[in-house]
């Protein structure tokens, strides 16, 4: 906030009014904000709740070509990718002013920013996993904060940074992103992570229900395990259920198949969704990975990008994510696809509504407190 002229002290005057109390402006109250969701939601047109469950992306630091994308599909997120980093702080504070079109209701603008082996801001030097892992949680707790301030100061709302799959041996994938290799040690370091993160960007956990116990890449595959639910809730939840009591406002969901549970992927399951939210408390958004990681699986019933967009969010997902293999007309393709299956009745409204009802309440909360809000009228006044 730019600070007024100061001035010159004025003559004593017996018939002045008093001076003013100072004013304190205090954060919406969660109450308000889900009312004012619910309320903005209502209001909306079909369409425009379809648009606003999905999270786009398109490869440019283009300023003038990224505000039209958004102005043009009216999606409610955009996950910021290797080719929307420019090299410069200041210079990504344009790519994420220009994303945001209406500063009263800012975009989920995500970016996967782990720090370590999957950094995307070249100017994070903070400890990564591989680091922290063996380290107590307190060097979590203070490596978060600080990749936290950078993330915010970016102008970026959503940090998918946090690991709370747990490493080992028979998760050579995902190991050196885990922040530890045992139940207890992964989940005080998820909570000094969240809580390092804590008032600048929205923390998020991935990749649910856990990537430790199924192996494999699922960039290019579905990993799989046969890892019963009692064991998994002895285990694998671990870090993900500390995360949550830490308060963590998303979950990512992994395109995992715990066959003993459900033998879909737990990103397109109704019963890995009943399991976070009955079982885990878990009451935020629900993200699904990159939907195109499911169609490079090669497999014929993940060909389709649209049907599994409408397939993650009939399971539970609140927003849908897609990267790989799309451009700039896959947003709204998504959108088109949502709309046709509330209309024909293979998605309720009423769980598109609850979706819309979630995301809308997150983009409310950032318009209130102000992480990833950095305007950026003079971004050459900013290291």
């Amino acid at each position: 906030m730019a600070s007024a002229a100061t001035a010159p002290p004025a003559s004593p005057d017996a018939t002045a009014p008093p001076a003013a109390a100072p004013v304190r402006v205090e954060p919406a109250a969660a109450d308000d904000i889900a009312a004012a969701a619910s309320a903005r939601v209502a209001a909306m047109s079909l369409r425009e709740k379809a648009a606003s469950v999905v999270m786009g992306h398109i490869p440019t630091t283009d300023p003038d070509t990224l505000r039209a994308y958004m102005q043009k599909t009216g999606i409610g997120g955009f996950i910021l990718m290797g080719a929307n980093i420019p090299g410069r702080e200041q210079s990504l504070r344009r790519v994420t002013s220009a994303l945001t079109v209406d500063a009263a209701l800012p975009p989920l603008i995500g970016v996967d920013e782990e720090g370590g082996d999957i950094t995307r801001l070249p100017w994070d030097d903070f400890a990564g996993a591989s680091t922290l892992k063996s380290k107590p949680p307190a060097d979590t707790e203070s490596a978060f904060l600080g990749r936290g301030a950078l993330v915010q100061r970016a102008g970026i709302g959503v940090n998918f940074g946090i690991v709370a799959d747990i490493g080992g041996e028979r998760s050579a994938f995902i190991d050196r992103r885990a922040l530890g290799t045992s139940a207890d040690g992964a989940a005080a370091r998820v909570t000094a992570a969240v809580e390092g993160e804590a008032g600048q960007v929205l923390s998020t956990l991935k990749h649910f229900p856990g990537h430790g116990a199924a192996a494999g890449d699922s960039h290019a595959m579905i990993p799989r395990t046969s890892m019963s639910k009692s064991a998994w809730l002895k285990k694998d939840a671990l870090p993900f259920a500390a995360g949550i009591d830490a308060g963590a406002p998303l979950l990512m969901y992994g395109h995992l198949r715990y066959t003993a549970v459900d033998d879909a992927p737990a990103s397109l399951s109704s019963t890995w969704h009943a399991i976070a939210r009955d079982e885990l408390g878990f009451t935020g958004v629900a993200i699904t990975d990159d939907l195109g990681m499911l169609q490079a699986t090669g497999i014929a019933r993940y060909r389709s990008l649209v049907d599994n967009a409408v397939a993650a969010l009939k399971a539970g997902n609140d927003m849908v994510l897609a990267v790989m293999f799309t451009n700039s007309g896959s947003a709204a393709k998504m959108v088109d696809g949502i709309v046709s299956a509330v209309e024909k009745g293979s998605l309720s409204q009423a769980r598109l509504d609850e979706a819309a009802t979630r995301v809308m309440e997150l983009r409310l909360r950032l318009a209130a407190t102000g992480p990833g809000l950095v305007q950026c009228d003079d971004c050459a006044a900013v290291g």
